[in-house]
């Protein structure tokens, strides 16, 4: 009886000690980002050394823990961002967004477009980053308001929506790639609820509330950054620094760079590319990752076209076949020589360094959550409490979410926390836990999120009107995220 007691008391004691240190962990990443402005990838090596001592690793353990989770991360995510890099890099060099835009919000009544802004930003958002999206829409908004006299948030908020649900919810972005990769999820299936569960979240965060939110708020149009056109994107005169969602600033130089279309400073690639080539090119590698999820549902193992389909549907290869039809349809067909098109490949490269960084110190943060014991701990408690392990790892997003104000950051840290109810569950399961993670990091954007303030002054909004529209569309948006998760989780 002594020794059950003492060992009890063991248990209690350790259990303890893993939660004061992943309290203390997780509170120095966040004092170090929004108090002490330190950049996230030095703030996540930091707080995984505070977490490692505190948690009772060994020094030599917890270095070991945090390389070996920064090599995994990198060697399974980084070769896609950087592939999806590359397919964003030469739709926005080659005019192939504005093209899509242009094309469809040409062809719509007017009564209509809030709808297809919020369809072309989802279309759009599937390879460019979030950031790269908003400055390459909003001359087209700002556009489409002018001429069309509609209020400036109608067509914003659902452009807005389009982008962010893309952002949280679908590969190949970064935080959804470094949830599925965490959880050990099936990117083909992940994407496919994924795509589900975005369908709503565009059209109640988008033109449902922009029209709710266009009537209550009522925004002068602001003048085009930099004099830009909707053919022409996004001068270096806008805001003096944007910062991402990841901390790290993009100055005007840099979105210039980004944003430059069929007509490039160096007046090559004057024309534009095909509409049908230019959608099937961002379709490709979803649509091959689709197939692959599709093949293995309804095909028996060992079928030779679901051989085909699982090698097809790689991510690596879907995205490289993504990239080789770019090179053609965005890149040869629009005029470029091969000098330029490796420019364009290579140009794309640099932009994502600082969230390759961030994501890779982010793996080996959560590798040390794990290897101390704290996911085990977090799958012990709640079992329980009996917190359904969709909620719960939706509600670690929020918090830390709410805390950093970077959607990435949130992502990582929470996978890590809940990665150990995974193998508890079922394939399907885990596919939808990374999308709760998904969705609970994009919960209420407020004023230590970059992209709050990149919204703000594209849109000359006062703080106060910024967090009535953008920061309640991202509610939305989580919350619709999280309950259609919730509602998928019983018919899959």
């Amino acid at each position: 009886m002594i020794l059950l007691a003492a060992e009890a008391v063991e248990v209690d004691s350790s259990d303890t000690q893993l939660v004061i240190a992943a309290v203390v962990g997780i509170a120095a990443v966040v004092v170090l980002i929004t108090w002490l402005k330190v950049h996230p990838f030095l703030a996540l090596i930091l707080g995984a050394a505070v977490l490692g001592t505190v948690g009772g690793l060994a020094a030599e353990d917890t270095v070991t823990s945090f390389q070996g989770g920064v090599g995994s991360t990198v060697g399974s995510v980084g070769l896609l961002i950087a592939l999806g890099a590359m397919i964003g890099g030469l739709l926005a060099e080659s005019g192939g967004a504005d093209r899509i835009v242009s094309a469809f919000v040409d062809r719509v009544p007017v009564r209509w477009l809030p709808w297809a802004m919020g369809a072309v930003a989802a279309l759009v958002g599937i390879p460019l980053f979030f950031e790269v999206g908003v400055v390459l829409l909003v001359p087209i908004v700002l556009l489409v308001a002018r001429r069309t006299s509609l209020p400036v948030l109608l067509v914003g908020i659902p452009a807005l929506a389009g982008l962010s649900v893309l952002h949280g919810l679908v590969p190949p972005h970064p935080g959804p790639l470094v949830a599925i990769d965490a959880l050990g999820a099936d990117l083909g299936r992940t994407l496919l609820f994924g795509l589900i569960v975005a369908v709503p979240c565009v059209i109640l965060a988008g033109p449902v509330f922009g029209t709710w939110i266009s009537r209550r708020l009522d925004l002068p149009i602001p003048a085009l950054v930099g004099g830009g056109s909707a053919g022409g994107g996004v001068a270096d005169s806008g805001p003096a620094a944007v910062g991402t969602d990841l901390g790290n600033p993009v100055e005007g130089e840099q979105r210039a760079t980004a944003t430059a279309t069929a007509t490039a400073t160096d007046g090559t690639a004057v024309r534009r590319p095909k509409l049908g080539a230019t959608i099937l090119t961002v379709l490709l590698p979803v649509a091959l990752m689709l197939l692959r999820a599709v093949g293995e549902l309804v095909l028996d193992e060992g079928n030779r076209l679901r051989s085909i389909l699982d090698v097809a549907g790689t991510p690596v290869v879907a995205l490289m076949a993504g990239v080789i039809l770019a090179m053609f349809t965005l890149g040869t067909a629009v005029g470029f020589d091969r000098e330029r098109l490796t420019g364009v490949l290579g140009g794309s490269l640099p932009g994502i360094a600082g969230i390759l960084l961030i994501v890779a110190a982010g793996g080996g943060f959560k590798q040390v959550l794990v290897d101390a014991g704290v996911g085990d701990l977090v799958g012990r408690a709640a079992e329980d409490l009996s917190i359904n392990a969709l909620v719960l790892g939706w509600l670690v997003a929020v918090g830390i979410r709410l805390a950093t104000g970077s959607a990435t950051v949130a992502t990582i840290t929470a996978a890590g926390i809940v990665a150990p109810l995974a193998a508890d569950l079922d394939s399907s399961t885990v596919a939808l836990l990374a999308l709760a993670i998904g969705a609970g990091s994009l919960f209420f954007s407020h004023v230590n999120d970059a992209g709050f303030w990149l919204v703000k002054e594209y849109f000359g909004m006062t703080v106060g009107q910024t967090i009535k529209s953008w920061s309640v569309m991202e509610t939305i948006i989580s919350v619709v995220g999280l309950l259609g998760v919730l509602a998928l989780s019983v018919v899959v």
